[in-house]
């Protein structure tokens, strides 16, 4: 009775009756299902072994996959590690499992459920009709008997989709891991019995697997032969899309009569024609040589040539090559004299061989790698160590025995330890981190799904799940929340972001997983058409425009077709490498390989060629193109240790033990140093000699940092977790970012302000504000003192027109890929064409002087543009640098030379200044033909000076900077003069949020009437406005200069220009604003919103519906709000429309 159910079908009652309704969720005694061992491929080192298991482990080696419903993916699995109740042999040897190698032993007191891992997972024995499920495997076993299962069972709706016959067979036995399927089916071979059996014969006493079958219905069949040598052997796989594969095995003795053929010469040991049994099972020597493709549905006539994998083998009948489709060697293995299957070394194609050394109990003690980390291992009873060549030691110590053994303490190389705590099912509800914080994992009791995470700051996250064990939702500590909804398929209808937009799933074929189409929050709907491999051939978005895609046999994409004629081809070598891609016109880009499968070369459609070298690891060492060359190198740990750039200077970088950046020496000699928590946060930092400390809250978020001991950034989060503000002093001044979110988490508004740090006084004050629609777009951004404005949209978001103060202002015509083609403001008209190949073609516009047609060559460069009065043509290395700019019109001729050394630092013109320097070692430019420059320890600029010979001496810059090297005062000099002097403020986000401008003046002494220069004490000031990383807003004394960007871009639309004075004249408050104040007292978000909705509509003079029933329930008149709206003044304002060239 361990682990079942507390009442089971069958179980007799006092009353001598059997129970017909068993309690599924209710469990008692010890827990069934529980393996021998921990999962061998589940915690692994290096390359890689299992330290809880001391076993060499390979898991997961995917020899070939083709796309489908339930496909027959080929892997491959190894484990030295030895069940003391093995299954036999599998194909691949001893030691190897293949997907399909699940075998289930029927013992009279036991099920032995041997997987694919090479594990004995023990089950009490079932009745018919009886399912049992292993908490710390997290898989259901069942058995046949019932044509349903109560109701009760979480089975119960997966169980009705196997067949009939299935499911009232007693003899069949079923597992799966989820109650959406897939059924793995344990059967046995059908058989051909001999002459003189006695029928019908019994049934062997295990079970085999014989199909997959899917919540759809489909399956995938496992053929076994019937008879002959290789009776009760998988010698063919139909998959669940329909195609057929053909294993082709052998014998040992057939292998033997090869092996004695090829050795007789060499006088090698005989080979025996039968293998005996190891530790790893009895071996009946049945080996899989290769894998055919003999029926395609979809490729009826185009199967390959070639088996799809080919495998060889060792007199012993050990796997030790692997080849691929193209008949390469990509792997091979190598065992111990003495241990049949006790893998000892391995290697891939193109890198170094990997060795393992073993202890008498057959435990991994050391593994080698000659050209990375090697590791060895020390056991001891509850505790393993590993160190690694580096001499960086881990110790895991343990609790547990078997399948419930578990790493409860983990001490890492710093000397930092975390401890984990499990339930008795093996299942993680703790752990404490390495500063002693504890998060707890709270479990379901019944299901054993994750129902709550309590981090150590006391916020939880709640997660809910349906009678599937589908997540239905999950609460975010902020009150935000996901949801899921599913169909009685288990597949997914409908997804709501914690933003509240809503996503919605629709399908068209009851047996597909794969939806039809997609509607997303705007309400747009998404087409999709799949292929009966579940490869997306059609795809048509929310306008009715379509991207078709097409495959070869093996499941890669050929070829993509876009609308507007673009298109885009591929091709494969023999090994499934990508070698060409081509577009609609024939260009074509190329791509080589070497032995390991790394991208060592890339050829493009103008010939120019890109190489790039790799060590024995598959790390890039070198980069060259057009002749100049980059260099890396790296570490035993594959850690980055130095660049080497074209000009041969270097980077260096240096770790600790925990493989963190520590130190930074970069080209020009500067140095940079970190430092970090025990629980991994940077928490010092030290650039020269500027220290920079970094302080956390308990939730781990960012909230100080000073710098050399000052105050530097503050965050502050408000109560649900959210940041607010931050803030510090540039400049003597108090700047501060403020952030306003609705109730679903989304930005609505960025405030950025000045104040006197002493006074408080309020400097400058910049607000951007933006609203959403119900569909969960931006349809309104509000600038600072500028009326909204209004973002047009269709389908998903493509912008289609722009209202400023509810006016019509800019009108878009888009192509079939969404592409702007015109642009109408006004009586303006611009009209954008593009080439074939999707780049910018034209400009033309309805005042033809303004026109401009771009040219590009096959590398994708362009290389010319002209208009009407001018041509600028443009050449380029190659490296793919631009080398020249020739500028041709009616009024000049201009060659524009920009020579550069190889690391791409400006030079001057060779033939012009051969004086001068031709490469700068430390990217520190420090002269030219006009100036000579000069640096601090930093790298930053604090002096220009002037080559030039000028009345009154050569001028002279100087560059003065904050901690975060931001530019902070400037000087211009000549002769110790100041004839201009600049300071600047910067928000904590680094944006430039002011500066002020002193200038000299020359004036005449009144007595001897002798000119002197002296610097005007009041400066000019000028201030900077925001949007996230766009500059919206510049303000001097005299104009407010404000533009709009595109939606998500830094494409500048409309520039508007105010005069200053003016904008005194627009100071109101919203009638929200307003209420708030008179009532003394701040209004809900949604309030808030309710009334800015309110007014909008009090100014057009439409009231709706629901906002009547609101005042109505108020209590107040449409006349009573109008009177509450405080007036506008509307300044003159100057509207502009960009010009933006390709690059926006």
């Amino acid at each position: 009775m361990s682990g079942k159910p507390a009442a089971r079908q069958g179980d007799g009652t006092m009353k001598g009756g059997p129970i017909i309704q068993g309690s599924a969720g209710v469990m008692i005694g010890a827990p069934t299902g529980v393996a021998c061992s921990v999962c061998p491929g589940g915690m692994t080192s290096g390359n890689p072994v299992n330290p809880l298991l001391g076993a060499k482990v390979q898991p997961g080696e995917t020899d070939f996959a083709l796309p489908g419903p339930l496909p027959f993916v080929l892997s491959r699995s190894y484990s030295s590690y030895r069940t003391k109740t093995p299954a036999p042999v599998g194909v691949f040897g001893p030691g190897w499992k293949a997907p399909f190698d699940i075998r289930l032993q029927i013992r009279e007191d036991e099920l032995i459920l041997n997987d694919n891992s090479g594990r004995s997972i023990h089950f009490d024995p079932l009745f018919p009709g009886e399912t049992a499920f292993s908490r710390s495997e997290s898989f259901w076993l069942a058995r046949g008997g019932a044509p349903a299962l109560h109701e009760s069972n979480p089975l119960h709706l997966l169980w009705q989709r196997l067949p009939e016959a299935l499911r009232t067979s007693p003899h069949i036995y079923l597992a799966t891991n989820s109650l959406q399927g897939p059924w793995w089916i344990l059967g046995w071979s059908e058989r051909v019995p001999a002459p003189d059996e006695v029928l019908p014969a019994p049934l062997p006493p295990y079970r085999v697997l014989t199909a997959l079958v899917d919540n759809f219905g489909r399956a995938m069949v496992f053929h076994r032969a019937a008879a002959g040598e290789f009776a009760g052997n998988i010698t063919g796989v139909t998959d669940g899309a329909g195609r057929r594969f053909w294993l082709l095995l052998t014998t040992q003795a057939q292998r033997a009569e090869q092996y004695r053929r090829q050795a007789a010469a060499a006088q090698q040991p005989p080979v025996p024609d039968a293998l005996p049994a190891t530790e790893y099972g009895a071996d009946n020597g049945i080996r899989l040589a290769e894998v055919w493709l003999t029926r395609d549905p979809e490729y009826p006539d185009d199967l390959p040539a070639q088996p799809l994998a080919r495998y060889a083998y060792s007199p012993r009948g050990e796997l030790v090559a692997v080849y691929d489709r193209s008949d390469t060697a990509v792997r091979s293995f190598a065992y111990d004299i003495k241990y049949p299957g006790r893998m000892v070394a391995h290697h891939h194609a193109g890198r170094p061989e990997i060795r393992y050394r073993y202890d008498a109990t057959g435990r991994v003690v050391e593994q080698h790698n000659p050209v990375g980390l090697s590791y060895t291992y020390m056991y001891e009873k509850s505790a393993v160590t590993i160190t690694d060549s580096l001499n960086r030691r881990e110790v895991l110590h343990t609790d547990g025995d078997g399948g419930l053994k578990r790493v409860v303490k983990q001490e890492r190389a710093d000397g930092s330890a975390t401890h984990s705590e499990y339930d008795p099912a093996g299942r993680l509800i703790a752990q404490t981190d390495a500063a002693g914080r504890r998060t707890e994992y709270r479990l379901s009791p019944g299901s054993g799904l994750l129902k709550e995470v309590a981090t150590p700051d006391g916020r939880r996250t709640e997660l809910y799940y349906n009678s599937q064990r589908q997540l239905t939702s999950t609460v975010y500590p902020d009150g935000l929340k996901t949801r899921q909804e599913y169909d009685d398929l288990g597949r997914l209808t409908a997804e709501t972001a914690r933003n509240g937009n809503t996503t919605r799933y629709f399908y068209a074929d009851p047996c597909s997983e794969h939806p039809s189409a997609i509607e997303d929050a705007t309400g747009s709907k998404k087409q999709m058409v799949w292929s009966r491999y579940g490869q997306l051939l059609t795809f048509t978005d929310c306008s009715g425009y379509e991207t078709r895609y097409e495959y070869d046999r093996f499941g890669q994409l050929t070829a993509t077709h876009q609308e507007e004629g673009i298109s885009l081809f591929r091709v494969y070598d023999n090994r499934g490498r990508l070698v060409s891609q081509k577009d609609a016109q024939g260009r074509e880009t190329q791509y080589e390989h070497n032995e390991a499968d790394d991208l060592t070369a890339t050829v493009s459609p103008d010939g120019s060629r890109s190489e790039t070298t790799f060590d024995d690891r598959g790390n890039a060492i070198s980069t060259m193109q057009g002749g100049l060359m980059r260099r890396m190198e790296y570490d035993a740990a594959g850690r980055v240790t130095q660049l080497t750039n074209e000009n041969g200077s270097h980077t260096t970088f240096t770790y600790d033990v925990l493989d963190r950046l520590t130190q930074e020496t970069g080209f020009d000699g500067r140095m940079k140093r970190y430092r970090y928590s025990n629980t991994g946060q940077i928490v010092r930092s030290e650039d020269e000699n500027l220290v920079t400390t970094w302080h956390y809250d308990e939730s781990d978020r960012l909230t100080q940092r000073t710098v050399n001991d000052e105050p530097a950034e503050q965050w502050r989060y408000n109560e649900r977790g959210w940041l607010e503000d931050i803030s510090h002093l540039s400049d003597g001044w108090r700047v501060a970012v403020h952030y306003a979110r609705d109730n679903r988490g989304r930005l609505i508004s960025e405030r950025q302000t000045v104040h006197h740090p002493e006074t408080g006084e309020l400097l400058w004050q910049h607000e951007t504000k933006q609203d959403y629609s119900d569909k969960g777009l931006v349809t309104l951004t509000t600038p600072d003192r500028l009326s909204p404005v209004e973002w047009l949209t269709y389908g998903s978001g493509y912008i289609a027109g722009v209202k400023l103060d509810d006016e019509p202002l800019i009108d878009f015509t888009r192509d079939r890929l969404h592409r702007e083609t015109l642009l109408s403001f006004g009586q303006y008209e611009r009209t954008t064409a593009y080439t074939a190949a999707g780049q910018t073609e034209s400009y033309h516009f309805n005042k033809p002087q303004l026109n401009r047609d771009h040219t590009w060559n096959d590398a994708g460069q362009l290389i010319r543009i002209r208009s009407p009065h001018e041509q600028r043509d443009y050449q380029y290395s190659d490296a793919g640098r631009l080398v020249s700019t020739h500028i041709k019109s009616p009024h000049h001729d201009i060659l524009q030379r920009t020579p550069t050394d190889p690391a791409g630092n400006r030079i001057a013109e060779r033939d012009k200044y051969p004086m001068l320097p031709e490469a700068w070692r430390d990217n520190r430019i420090t002269q030219d033909a006009d100036y000579f420059y000069h640096y601090d320890e930093y790298g930053r600029l604090t002096d220009k000076d002037e080559r030039r010979v000028r009345n009154g001496g050569s001028y002279t810059h100087h560059y003065s900077y904050d901690h975060q090297h931001r530019l902070t005062h400037y000087r211009l000099m000549q002769q110790g003069n100041t004839l201009t002097e600049s300071r600047y403020a910067y928000d904590p986000l680094g944006r430039r949020t002011g500066k002020r401008v002193w200038k000299s003046q020359t004036e005449r002494e009144g007595i001897t009437g002798k000119e002197y220069l002296w610097l005007n004490p009041t400066p000019e000031v000028i201030w900077y406005g925001w949007d996230g990383d766009r500059l919206t807003t510049t303000q001097t004394d005299a104009t407010r200069i404000q533009t709009v960007y595109q939606p998500g871009s830094f494409t500048p639309l409309i520039r508007i220009e105010t005069a200053t004075t003016e904008l005194t004249r627009t100071a109101r408050r919203t009638l929200a604003e307003k209420l708030q104040q008179d009532a003394g007292m701040a209004f809900a978000p949604e309030l808030v919103a309710m009334l800015n909705t309110l007014e909008a509509e009090l100014k057009r003079g439409a009231i709706s519906e629901q906002n009547q029933q609101w005042l109505t329930m108020c209590g107040l008149t449409l006349e009573q709000m109008k009177n509450q709206v405080e007036p506008e003044h509307t300044p003159a304002r100057k509207l502009h429309l960009y010009h933006c060239d390709h690059r926006g």
